[in-house]
């Protein structure tokens, strides 16, 4: 028996009070890493834009974030709505819940 097969749940260790947005490696393999993400009211700073090079598939767990594109068009997501972002699109999260922190759920993948 492999010792890292303990269930864990996405929704523990969460630190009362975050001054930024939390990012935790999950999972990590060749072509896919799966990471939590926890947000209380971040957004990316205005005119700073995420342009990975992997695909990201991205969902809410808890609370509600806004992703928008360079284009200036707005994904709203809301729990249990996710969307695929392809590599190279410029995104940023425009904003997050204020009144709960948000739990996102991203897998990034080549």
């Amino acid at each position: 028996m492999v010792n890292n097969m303990k269930p864990d749940n996405l929704f523990s260790h969460i630190p009362s009070t975050i001054e930024e947005e939390l990012f935790e490696d999950i999972q990590k393999g060749q072509n896919v890493r799966v990471e939590r993400i926890i947000s209380d009211g971040h957004s990316t700073p205005v005119g700073e834009w995420y342009d990975q090079h992997e695909h990201e598939w991205v969902s809410v767990l808890r609370g509600e974030g806004i992703i928008e594109y360079v284009d200036g068009t707005q994904c709203v997501l809301k729990v249990g709505d996710y969307v695929n972002i392809p590599a190279r699109t410029k995104h940023r999260v425009y904003s997050t819940s204020n009144t709960e922190k948000t739990i996102w759920l991203a897998v990034f993948y080549t």
